[in-house]
């Protein structure tokens, strides 16, 4: 075995993907989990069926509940909680964490309350500085991933060194890896698109057709770059993998929980249903709350996100939703207050 050491929290789809890559490169990797059988279950059988029916995960991953077995001596500590838990995690695993660990994670979304991005949650809990902090995003499926079809992803990082350590981390003949600076505009893409994504799901499950999604899609892209630019990101961010690459994917598989939990709204079921039977986080729900808020704070305009803040929290039928955008007063596209 391997001396290298990395550790993943926590054990759902995309961290248990994560970790297969991990191990694939050669990694003892740690991943750790709050629930009992589904360690036992990875450890034994080398499945995660809750998460990832099916795919048989490498034999140098290890699932623990113990968090201090987990952290303990890994040189790469990869954050893939739920917003909504990051901070939490992090606060467990701050007095095991390694003095010179590189710090990744791969959440996108912001944290209610504060609308803090996950790197600024990480900073402030694990009491480390950018340098060590690195982002990890683009258009990567879960399932995808753990059967090793062709995956392009980015990782920005304040610090070059970081990015490449972390990119040396985890390309492999399947997972290509880019480095990018910019830590604001990767972590803005990533948490938004999940709502254009909610957003594609409901057009689609309405049958408003193709014209409608690539419509939501380019106009989305546009509110995006409008909350993500005026935050202090670079444009260019969002005309690569963690801006347009990821907002295509999820705004057009059946593998996103997303697209799917848009698509369920349209049937007519609620929302407490579709979060109920999804069984799994569906980030885009909290993050348009938060989004608004934040693109308030801004003075960004983002009809689409408003729009779909209404149907989500203020019971607005989502055809109301549509003519809404749609009967919207004239702009210019390429104005930087332009809506869809």
């Amino acid at each position: 075995m391997t001396e290298r050491k990395a550790a993943v929290l926590v054990a759902g789809s995309w961290g248990t993907a994560l970790a297969s890559v991990l191990a694939d490169n050669g990694y003892d990797v740690a991943l750790w989990t709050r629930n009992e059988a589904q360690a036992d279950e990875i450890n034994t059988r080398r499945t995660n069926g809750r998460y990832l029916k099916d795919a048989e995960l490498p034999a140098n991953i290890a699932a623990t509940t113990d968090m201090a077995q987990a952290v303990g001596g890994a040189e790469l500590v990869l954050f893939v909680a739920p917003s909504a838990a990051m901070r939490d995690v992090a606060k467990q695993a701050a007095p095991h964490l390694r003095g010179d660990a590189v710090v990744v994670h791969a959440t996108k979304g912001f944290e209610s309350g504060t609308f803090k991005r996950m790197t600024t949650v990480l900073a402030e809990e694990l009491k480390t500085d950018a340098e060590r902090l690195v982002v990890l995003s683009g258009p990567s499926h879960a399932e995808e991933v753990v059967r090793r079809l062709p995956t392009t992803v980015v990782v920005a990082s304040a610090s070059l060194d970081a990015a490449e350590f972390v990119q040396d981390a985890f390309i492999t003949p399947h997972f290509r890896v880019y480095t990018n600076k910019d830590v604001v505009g990767v972590e803005v893409a990533g948490a938004i698109k999940n709502i254009i994504a909610l957003g594609a799901g409901l057009s689609d499950g309405l049958g408003f057709g193709d014209n409608a999604k690539a419509a939501l899609l380019t106009r989305g892209l546009a509110e995006i770059s409008r909350l993500g630019i005026a935050m202090g990101a670079n444009p260019l961010t969002f005309a690569g993998l963690a801006g347009v690459g990821d907002l295509v994917v999820t705004c057009t598989s059946r593998h996103s929980r997303n697209w799917r939990a848009g698509a369920m709204l349209a049937e007519g079921t609620s929302l407490d249903d579709v979060l109920s039977r999804m069984g799994m986080v569906v980030e885009g729900v909290r993050t348009t709350s938060v989004a608004r808020e934040i693109a308030q704070q801004y003075g960004v305009e983002m009809p689409i996100t408003e729009q779909l803040f209404q149907v989500l929290f203020a019971r607005k039928p989502a055809r109301g939703a549509v003519e809404t955008l749609m009967g919207r007063g004239r702009t210019h596209e390429t104005e930087e207050s332009a809506g869809i």
